[in-house]
């Protein structure tokens, strides 16, 4: 099977993608600092005895929830050792006894905020290398299950019984298998001084902190996906290509001459035909080759998977068409679990079969397919009903959880694509304009909110794209549009300047003070529109909700700084402007 690794690297987001046999088969997107990993000192907020778990605060807008279950016992604490302490045991404990409000501890982030919900955390540290994880609490040695030889099983546990630092708990990962001791020992060592360093920063931090975070989405993909088994690893961008190097250096040095720079001036996710692959995994109806079809959604208790035959009719029997597309989609569903990154409970509902046999083939093929992906799954028997419960190893957002918000069109019942989505979509497709038209300008014309991201804040996301793209750029907003419309027109400098930059320094308008949705440096700033010309004014906070006469300060081809003239009388909202 070929393997091809995939790697989009942008100012504001980076995309990775797996391909298997030239098909999209995971998807990782980063564009703020994921934080499931990442380890605080955190301060108990709220003992609930009701819950058996405590809400700590880790400096975050909501307080993490902590489960009795995933406390560790301090030395000490009258309780089994933590080496042959089960989570059964851990949950009988009376949470007032090990925690009371106010106490510092250290904790580890085990699953991402999701909806109203904020982090889970745990007490049970750890720190993952490329083939081990150590744990700092306990004495336990695990292998990996997916090492099913019972000889190479055997030969990582003996190095593991002499390799693993005492008071430490260690596993052995998948790509350990045919490793050497010394490579193993390696890997220990570097994880062994990454704890000293998290001891050390512990010690002198005030809760609630960040002690550790959580490594860069390449550096994971290196660590975690980039194996032998991968033919290539590709990049688009010259820095990230070196980091990638460098890493494999440290993990995989064998593997350092796979990783290719591309330098084409087709957009890369273009070239390997993933951006298509994008707009459909966003869509609640996946489509089969033979006509039948899947029909996914995702809520907050669980997953549902309906298969339907759509438009195959099959050519034998009812039973054979029924069989053929319940196949097709079993491997369809364990892909698409992969690529949107589907967790917690799902439920597949498979046409019903009626022969015992054909349930057989159907659950044979999910479970093989199945085998291929890295999150633990655990997966039940086809119900009378033609119903498959199963779990899947949720950490945080689905993909389409991340590239999608929820409409406000509709109250929320539906889901649209978000403004930075949005505003990222026009930033490729200028890029891929401006590689094949070369024209001297291009206006944007868009949302509010996707005009607001796609200038940046005091200009600066516009300025890095005239850079780029080495042309001018000028972007004006349509509050009429919906959010995923948008307009792109080629021109010239001297066309957009005389038809859209109709304004001159200190020239009085009108406009609507709002706040931005951009921060800058943390602060609130407010904006106003004027036209569909953005304004960046100086001093905008008093004036929220109202409209007021400004003097333009600065004008730009995008948006112009400006300031309240305050003698102006705020206009009444039912006056024209």
């Amino acid at each position: 099977m070929k393997k091809e690794i995939i790697v989009n690297v942008g100012s504001r987001e980076t995309r990775i993608a797996v391909l298997e046999d030239d098909r999209l088969m995971e998807l990782h997107v980063e564009r703020e600092e994921r934080i499931v990993g990442s380890i605080y000192k955190a301060r108990v907020a709220n003992v609930l005895p009701g819950m058996d778990a405590a809400f700590v605060d880790i400096g975050l807008e909501r307080n993490a929830f902590l489960y009795v279950g995933d406390i560790l016992p301090e030395s000490g604490e009258e309780t089994p050792a933590p080496a042959s302490m089960r989570r059964s045991a851990l949950r009988n404990r009376n949470i007032k006894e090990i925690l009371r409000v106010g106490q510092e501890i250290l904790v580890q982030v085990t699953k991402g905020p999701r909806g109203t919900k904020g982090c889970r955390v745990s007490t049970r540290i750890t720190l993952p290398g490329r083939y081990v994880v150590l744990t700092p609490e306990g004495e336990h040695l695990g292998v990996s299950r997916k090492i099913t030889d019972p000889k190479e099983r055997e030969r990582l546990k003996r190095l593991g019984r002499e390799l693993r630092p005492e008071g430490f708990g260690l596993i052995i990962r998948t790509e350990a298998e045919d490793k050497s001791e010394e490579q193993l020992l390696q890997d220990i060592e570097w994880l062994l001084e990454q704890w000293s360093k998290i001891q050390e920063a512990a010690r002198k931090a005030k809760a609630p902190a960040l002690i550790h975070k959580d490594y860069s989405l390449l550096y994971k993909t290196v660590r975690d996906i980039f194996s032998s088994d991968t033919t290539r690893m590709v990049i688009d961008d010259p820095e990230e290509f070196q980091k990638a190097v460098e890493l494999a250096g440290r993990f995989a040095p064998k593997l350092k001459s796979r990783i290719e720079l591309y330098d084409k001036d087709e957009p890369i996710f273009d070239h390997f035909r993933i951006e298509q692959e994008i707009d459909r995994l966003m869509k609640r109806q996946v489509y089969l080759k033979s006509g039948g079809y899947l029909t996914i959604d995702e809520t907050e208790a669980l997953t549902t998977i309906d298969v339907n035959t759509g438009k195959f009719t099959g050519s034998t029997s009812l039973a054979d068409t029924i069989l053929r597309t319940n196949i097709e989609a079993a491997e369809e569903v364990a892909r698409q679990l992969r690529l949107r990154d589907l967790g917690g409970i799902i439920v597949i509902d498979f046409i019903d079969m009626s022969n015992a046999h054909d349930r057989q083939q159907v659950m044979r093929t999910l479970e093989r397919a199945l085998k291929r992906d890295r999150a633990r799954t655990k997966i039940s028997h086809i119900s009378p009903l033609g119903l498959v419960q199963m779990t899947r190893k949720r950490t945080g957002e689905s993909v389409v959880e991340l590239l999608m918000e929820p409409c406000p069109y509709c109250g929320g019942r539906g889901r649209i694509i978000a403004p930075e989505s949005v505003s990222l979509d026009i930033e490729r497709e200028l890029t891929r304009r401006a590689t094949a038209e070369h024209a001297e300008a291009y206006l944007v014309i868009a949302h509010p909110k996707v005009a607001e991201l796609i200038i940046g804040p005091e200009g600066e996301n516009v300025d890095e794209l005239e850079h780029t793209l080495h042309c001018a750029i000028y972007v004006r907003s349509d509050p009429e549009r919906h959010v995923e419309s948008y307009e792109i027109r080629p021109g010239t400098m001297a066309d957009f300047d005389r038809s859209w930059l109709g304004f001159r320094r200190a020239q009085v308008v009108e406009c609507l003070v709002e706040p931005s949705s951009l921060a800058s440096n943390g602060n609130l700033k407010f904006i106003g529109w004027t036209d569909g010309f953005l304004l960046d004014l100086t001093d905008g906070a008093e004036y929220a909700g109202q409209r007021v006469k400004v003097r333009l300060l600065d004008i730009r081809r995008s948006f112009a700084f400006a300031e309240v003239i305050p003698s102006a009388r705020p206009l009444e909202r039912n006056e024209i402007p």
